[in-house]
């Protein structure tokens, strides 16, 4: 009991001595709203709770350059918000020094329901995710401690981490969990198929056919809300030969993992070509041709496409109006996920 009396002390003498700090006052929470139907987020907040001065420090870390070794590439130079936060028309994303990297970044869109990242699912927690590409020699080509150094001798950023955590401290963990407190809030439930399945709007006569053809033969992989089962498959892309990327093998090993890559979210997939793990494919007519001609079936190839998939043009053409309805222009456009947009300008609230 004593013990217990003498701790409980220290932490109200803490409390007081925090209070007196100057210009010091608690971050104001933000609130995360799971869409109706939704099934439970996988992150866990409370060891990282919303913050708006959390977010808006994430946000500022996203967007600057300054975090890549030459300050030519930030976050925000890959993972562009009018592309739903992928990079758009490049096959390969691009990295310091003109190089290429040797994958195109995907969507980042709805990560709280997420638990594995990358397209071979090597990152397991969304506070991990930058530290690779940060990190990266074709990428953002930093050491994490030069990434804070440039972070402490930069007047603005300890004043940020004070609002956002208490003290000026800046810190690789302080840093992961701002920037995962800004990707946490990039939400994409607004397009017009969410609309249609909150009784708000209806579809048009081939988005609804197309949205039926879809359940036969889509789904099971491209599961709704998410458009995708967060599982790792080969789909039959034959191996190229200058990147020599096995996917997920490369992380666990296995030669069973050979070519599996993670199954992509569909969200907003008519704004977020080129698709597949290296961007090959620079159309959805590309990629539907792959599945109904084009597939190398061999021996890890997924059980559901070794006889490849079926696909008429009648059905492709359905097919295509309904995926140009999981398209979500509030998401694209909300100025609060921008560099410079007010938290206040779009009420996160009003969003779902």
């Amino acid at each position: 009991m004593k013990k217990v009396r003498i701790i409980s002390c220290m932490l109200l003498l803490l409390l007081a001595a925090l209070a007196w700090v100057e210009g010091y006052k608690p971050p104001t929470p933000l609130k995360f709203i799971v869409p109706r139907n939704w099934p439970k987020p996988k992150y866990d907040f409370a060891k990282n709770p919303l913050t708006q001065e959390g977010f808006l420090l994430g946000r500022k870390l996203f967007y600057d350059l300054r975090l890549s070794v030459d300050s030519t590439v930030s976050c925000g130079s890959c993972h562009q918000q009018f592309a739903a936060f992928s990079t758009y028309e490049h096959n390969l994303s691009h990295g310091v020094n003109s190089s290429l990297t040797t994958r195109n970044a995907p969507a980042l869109q709805n990560l709280a329901w997420q638990s594995n990242f990358m397209w071979d699912g090597g990152i397991p927690h969304l506070d991990l995710q930058p530290l690779m590409p940060l990190t990266a020699a074709n990428e953002m080509g930093e050491t994490l401690g030069g990434v804070i150094r440039k972070l402490q001798q930069d007047a603005s950023y300890p004043k940020l981490f004070t609002a956002a955590f208490g003290s000026p401290l800046i810190n690789t963990q302080r840093m992961t969990k701002a920037l995962s407190q800004y990707m946490l809030m990039l939400v994409s439930s607004n397009s017009k198929y969410d609309r249609v399945m909150r009784g708000e709007d209806s579809f048009a006569l081939p988005e609804q056919l197309g949205y039926n053809i879809f359940k036969q033969k889509c789904s099971t992989c491209h599961k709704e809300p998410f458009f995708t089962d967060g599982s790792y498959r080969n789909t039959g892309l034959p191996v190229d030969n200058t990147l020599n990327d096995y996917g997920r093998m490369n992380s666990t090993g296995d030669h069973k993992d050979s070519l599996k890559f993670k199954v992509p979210s569909l969200r907003n997939v008519a704004v977020t070509f080129p698709y597949g793990h290296d961007g090959r494919f620079f159309s959805l007519m590309n990629v539907f041709d792959h599945y109904r001609r084009d597939m190398v079936v061999a021996a890890t190839t997924d059980t559901l496409l070794l006889r490849r998939m079926p696909l008429s043009n009648y059905e492709i053409g359905q097919l295509t109006a309904f995926l140009n309805t999981l398209t979500d222009t509030i998401f694209l456009k909300n100025s609060m996920l921008a560099p410079e947009g007010k938290l206040e300008s779009v009420p996160f609230q009003h969003l779902h």
